[in-house]
């Protein structure tokens, strides 16, 4: 591990130098037209291979719809012209919302959910020109250990971790999730699924990262029954949920899954980790439910690893600086960064004709696209997502498409505010590139922390 550094890069050469002395395996290309790729997914095909990766905002209106921030949020989105929309989590029960503010789809609401989605389709035509149509993903989640639904924790938890049971407020006596429960998931799901192909979305995503539910159940080898022990057991609910959700919409529509391939988190609680040196990843279960998500139907894929709520959330999002009191990374940004984009090129040379959407960019400010360019154009993945980058810069495609470069006053700098909004309670987004509104959030929030802790 080399020296923890803040990003400095004036140019692409300085970046290139730094990365040939780290001697680590990120390529970077001027020509960018690889990210003008239209890519299939499913039946349907992209504009380009660039994408949205699913930001939330934490501002759902009370009853689960979109409020009228989350609108303002998905038109930017929509507007900047990605190939492909991964919406944001979405609960699938009303116990299972990381916030009182997560959206919720169900059957009350899912016209507005259809409006939502009209509108997307609306302003991405009158920002790119006719025939522009975003593949458009809804992710469907189960928050698990992190529930908060009333903005308390109320945990859901698949097995008791002597280090993530603590800051949710988890006794040795609290009781895990029981088989009944699970086993009644998969048609929770299905029924959230058929409501997204209702609403107009192209696809719905079985959410299995961060630790959230099913991230959980993945890593579960101390749980009994038939959800824990062996990898059979351990994967079994997220493929019964697929093929669930693939019975109720029908081939026409597309599955996908985001899913963590390393926690960093000590073995026998964390999954795709070396069993004697947990900071060591082993991708040989990862890379074995790669494979078997593509033999139930899974038409895209995305890779994540690491617990943001916890130790390390540098492994999720590479960052200059951690939210408030948070842990300062002990490697340079780009060995983490580089991390990210060899599961994602391992999990793309496993599945080989399912799309893998790539993650961690963020971090490279203006030269993430010649990252992501390189990336597509060897294999290493098909599309390049965009998460934080499009809080800061959600015209930011377009400017890669039709400009061939990134305005640096515009990047993201990786500050960590937008995940402290969150943290605090907040409506999130950025607070540097889009201060008006959220600057003010950020200091009410800031000041409320503070009041309770007196």
């Amino acid at each position: 591990m080399a020296k923890f550094e803040k990003f400095a890069f004036k140019s692409l050469e300085d970046l290139k130098a730094k990365i040939r002395q780290l001697g680590i395996n990120i390529n970077l290309s001027e020509d960018l037209s690889p990210l003008a790729r239209q890519v299939k997914v499913g039946n349907k095909k992209t504009p380009n291979a660039i994408a949205i990766l699913p930001m939330e905002g934490c501002d759902g209106n009370v009853d689960g719809s979109p409020s009228e921030l989350t609108l303002r949020r998905y038109k930017r989105f929509a507007s900047g012209g990605a190939g492909l929309l991964w919406f944001e989590a979405c609960a699938v029960v009303p116990e299972g919302k990381a916030n009182p503010r997560q959206l919720h789809i169900n059957r009350n609401n899912v016209q507005a959910f259809k409006n939502m989605v009209d509108m997307v389709e609306r302003e991405a035509e009158i920002s790119c020109g006719p025939g522009h149509r975003p593949v458009k993903i809804l992710q469907l989640t189960h928050s698990g250990r992190y529930s908060k639904p009333n903005g308390k924790p109320e945990p859901i938890i698949v097995q008791h971790d002597p280090l993530l049971d603590p800051p949710v407020g988890v006794t040795d006596d609290y009781p895990v999730v029981t088989d009944e429960y699970l086993d009644s998931l998969p048609g929770k799901y299905a029924q959230a699924a058929t409501l997204a192909k209702e609403a107009g979305f192209d696809g719905v995503d079985i959410k299995s990262c961060h630790r959230y539910l099913f991230s959980e159940v993945l890593s579960g080898f101390t749980r009994g029954g038939k959800y824990g022990g062996s990898f059979e057991n351990r994967t079994r609910l997220l493929l019964s949920t697929i093929e669930a959700v693939k019975n109720a919409v029908g081939d026409d529509f597309i599955i996908a899954c985001r899913f963590n391939v390393f926690d960093a988190h000590p073995y026998p609680y964390g999954w795709g980790v070396d069993k004697e040196d947990y900071w060591k990843p082993d991708l040989t279960e990862p890379l074995k439910l790669a494979e078997a998500l593509r033999n139930v139907g899974v038409s895209l894929l995305s890779s994540s690893a690491g617990n943001p709520y916890f130790h390390m959330p540098h492994v999720t999002r590479p960052y200059d600086t951690p939210t408030i009191g948070g842990e300062m990374p002990m490697e340079h940004p780009l060995e983490s960064v580089a991390r990210l984009f060899e599961f994602a090129r391992l999990i793309q040379h496993t599945v080989l004709d399912i799309p893998v959407v790539g993650n961690g960019y963020s971090w490279l400010r203006q030269f993430l696209g010649n990252a992501g360019a390189a990336n597509i154009a060897d294999g290493s993945v098909s599309i390049v997502g965009l998460g934080r980058e499009a809080f800061a810069y959600p015209d930011a495609p377009l400017d890669l498409l039709r400009k061939g470069v990134m305005d640096a006053s515009r990047v993201c700098i990786t500050c960590s505010k937008c995940t402290q909004i969150m943290r605090d309670g907040g409506k999130t987004g950025c607070v540097i590139r889009d201060h008006e509104l959220f600057l003010p959030i950020y200091n009410e929030g800031r000041k409320r922390i503070v009041v309770s802790k007196k």
